[in-house]
């Protein structure tokens, strides 16, 4: 398979292509707005894109001839994932990963909800609701993974919800973030259309807890 990774030099992209490119023979293209941040650890396996995701016609060109994007960015993120929708739709591209935060369905205890909304701040979290909602109405094959507050615990250890549950926990390494990227890689048709909350078990509170 091919695999466009947007936002190829964050934390828990870093580890899904060094997984990738390790445990497949799939060919990766790794997309980020500063590319000598990356060197090819596979030159014959990996290209590098230099590229805005806001500069669509950069990311139209990217998305040619790709099975799976997965998505992992910063920023304000409507105008981002409208034109990965857009482009994807227009290059007949249809499975999408997007990781995201959690809350966006006010999916979490009471508490900890109210905690997260002061935390983060209203118009931050109704952009990243705008954003999964154009993915979720849209005519592409996605998953939706919500993730607690990160950790770079070196550990494999998590439950998830799908929409509609409550969401369980607070806390999540991104190495165990990154370890059901890699399921979805393997079998893409494992949570088709899901939008999953991803947690640490054992970590519930009206705050992050890490544990």
């Amino acid at each position: 398979m091919n695999i466009l990774i947007l936002g190829a030099h964050g934390q828990i992209a870093r580890l899904v292509r060094q997984r990738l490119l390790a445990e497949t023979d799939n060919h990766l293209t790794s997309y980020l707005r500063h590319a000598d941040r990356l060197q090819p650890i596979d030159p014959q396996r990996e290209t590098l894109i230099e590229g805005d995701v806001n500069d669509y016609a950069m990311l139209q060109a990217a998305m040619v001839g790709q099975d799976i994007v997965y998505a992992n960015l910063g920023g304000t993120f409507e105008p981002m994932v409208k034109n990965i929708v857009q482009a994807m739709t227009e290059s007949t591209v249809k499975r999408l990963i997007y990781v995201t935060g959690l809350g966006l369905y006010h999916e979490l205890p009471a508490k900890f909800d109210a905690w997260l909304e002061r935390s983060i701040g209203h118009e931050v979290m109704e952009d990243t609701r705008r954003a999964a909602q154009r993915i979720e109405t849209s005519p592409l094959t996605y998953t939706i993974i919500r993730a607690g507050y990160m950790t770079n615990d070196d550990e494999v250890d998590y439950d998830l919800t799908e929409k509609g549950e409550t969401f369980k926990g607070t806390t999540i390494s991104r190495a165990s973030i990154a370890d059901l990227i890699m399921k979805i890689m393997l079998k893409p048709d494992l949570y088709e259309n899901s939008s999953l909350g991803i947690a640490k078990p054992g970590t519930d509170g009206d705050t992050p807890v890490y544990r």
